[in-house]
């Protein structure tokens, strides 16, 4: 099969390189609206073939890697692929862009978000194995052609994804506290020591634990204000309830309530149980 990719950033570039590594895929070209990014996507090898948008039209599956808003601005010019194309979205947040596709082609998209990514963007970000072992959410599926679930669901099983799927509400919500709060936390954190350290103490004193905080930070603010737009209610509550936690501890803190403080740090180690 030939595989087109809109956006040939960090998640784009990373999934081409890999779906070149697939014996079950012919070719992979790639679309770009940046020239620079064209051109850089080539020179890196990240695609075959930089392509104009009515040769993305043409291939067999058509990723869209990326902002929510152009998801949905280019589904809307992708409605006359043959019925048999496989659309696959891999927006950030999804029960928007579910509730934009056009009707005449609802069958050929499949709703996807892989789990991964890092704090770098553009082509030059692009890296080896970032899709692999990582989970990639599949939303809505059964309103998908049989066609374009089979085939989705053979390309991530390809990348040795982990596959779970959900409603695209219940997605955006849970995002929200594992995603998008993180990444508000981290933003407003940098902008906190920013405004009170010069750069000099920020580079000699910052150790690992603020670096780790922090990192999300450097991650693309025109992707994110698109995720914050896009999830802005579930974020909000999200961001409220982290609120509530934190005002809590203060409290604590400022009355000298150790035993409290102590049970709050106690609570929060429950989470490596998780991950362990």
């Amino acid at each position: 099969m030939q595989v087109g990719i809109v956006g040939l950033g960090l998640m784009g570039g990373s999934l081409a390189l890999a779906l070149q590594k697939l014996d079950f895929v012919q070719e992979v070209v790639g679309y770009d609206l940046n020239k620079a990014h064209q051109k850089e996507a080539l020179i890196l090898n990240l695609v075959q073939r930089v392509v104009n948008f009515e040769e993305i039209k043409k291939c067999d599956v058509i990723f869209l890697a990326i902002p929510v808003n152009g998801i949905i601005a280019t589904l809307k010019n992708l409605q006359d692929v043959d019925e048999k194309t496989t659309i696959i979205d891999l927006g950030s947040t999804k029960e928007l862009i579910v509730k934009s596709i056009p009707k005449k082609i609802r069958k050929n998209v499949v709703a996807a978000h892989p789990m991964t990514g890092t704090e770098n963007f553009g082509p030059s970000a692009a890296i080896e194995g970032l899709y692999e072992d990582k989970v990639v959410v599949l939303c809505d599926l059964e309103d998908s052609g049989e066609l374009q679930r089979d085939i989705a669901k053979k390309i991530f099983r390809s990348l040795k994804m982990k596959k779970y799927f959900m409603h695209s509400y219940e997605h955006d919500r849970h995002a929200a506290f594992i995603s998008h709060m993180p990444h508000a936390i981290s933003f407003s954190i940098a902008n906190t020591v920013l405004k009170q350290e010069d750069r000099y103490n920020i580079l000699a004193l910052a150790a690992g634990g603020y670096r780790s905080m922090s990192r999300l930070a450097k991650s693309s603010p025109n992707m994110w204000e698109d995720i914050f737009r896009q999830n802005k209610t579930n974020l909000l509550e999200a961001i409220t309830l982290f609120e509530q936690e934190l005002s809590s501890l203060k409290a604590n803190i400022e009355d000298e309530n150790w035993q409290e403080v102590h049970k709050t740090m106690q609570d929060a180690n429950k989470l490596h149980e998780i991950f362990n």
